[in-house]
């Protein structure tokens, strides 16, 4: 194995990794552990306030909004019976905050033939670009499908320098465009793509210019889809200021980042 496919494979199992922790953390809000596993070992079942306190405590402790914690509670507390086991309150949960947040989904390709654009925005420090050449790297290894990029991230030379890296291991082709102008050039020459993939630099919502220039690219670009990237390590009141600065996107998608550094995540 030479120096280039080993690296490829490094990213294999990175990608593997990261793929495997997200199934862990799925599990482990399907069948709860520790004091909720422990809990409800209690055949007999327990009272309704026992438990109730028992996960409104959990999600506090996630950070989880009060207001939120309350509508979730008083719907749960509707739902259930005086003598109630702790994993029949855990399903209800469960479910509730599914239907609130949804669940998560893959990016859907065209069928029509034409390459699928995908664009990923957020702040600065979020883990864009890494994240997007995980995507590429899965979808190009693991589902051999033939991935373009393109990085609009031309404010921080490291951000290119890194993605030209990124290209060259995985051996995907990568455009830098400099101007608005030529974006749906750089996407044109894609056009025998299945997946086109579009890095942006990370705008300060603070700085007004900084952000109408990333507004003028999400209009130029057209893109099938738009995912805002966030980091699980940002605090709520971050994140509340951050989603509401990027309120003119019409149609969205999130992608939180650095789970394995985040203590709480509830606030997501």
């Amino acid at each position: 194995m030479d120096e280039k496919e080993e690296k490829i494979h490094l990213l294999e199992n990175k990608i593997i990794g990261i793929e495997e922790t997200l199934n862990k953390i799925y599990e482990q809000i399907q069948h709860p552990t520790n004091k909720l596993s422990a809990a409800a070992n209690d055949t007999n079942g327990q009272s309704q306030s026992k438990v109730l306190d028992l996960f409104y405590n959990n999600l506090v402790k996630n950070e989880v909004d009060m207001e939120i914690v309350k509508q979730l509670i008083g719907v749960v507390r509707g739902k259930i019976k005086e003598n109630v086991s702790v994993n029949e309150t855990a399903s209800i949960l469960y479910n509730l905050i599914s239907e609130m947040i949804g669940k998560p989904s893959a990016i859907k390709l065209r069928d029509d033939g034409k390459p699928t654009v995908i664009m990923l925005v957020g702040p600065t420090g979020v883990g864009k670009t890494t994240t997007l050449a995980k995507i590429a790297a899965n979808y190009s290894l693991n589902q051999n499908k033939n991935v373009g990029l393109i990085t609009a991230d031309t404010y921080r030379i490291a951000a290119v320098e890194q993605l030209k890296t990124y290209a060259e291991i995985l051996g995907m082709p990568l455009k830098v465009i400099y101007s608005v102008n030529e974006i749906q050039e750089a996407i044109n020459e894609y056009s025998d793509k299945d997946l086109i993939l579009i890095d942006t630099a990370g705008r300060s919502y603070k700085n007004k210019d900084h952000f109408d220039e990333l507004k003028t690219l999400v209009k130029a670009t057209r893109a099938d889809e738009i995912f805002l990237v966030l980091s699980t390590t940002t605090g709520m009141r971050n994140c509340r200021e951050i989603l509401e600065h990027y309120s003119f996107l019409e149609n969205y998608k999130l992608i939180f980042t650095k789970l394995d550094e985040s203590t709480s995540f509830g606030s997501y």
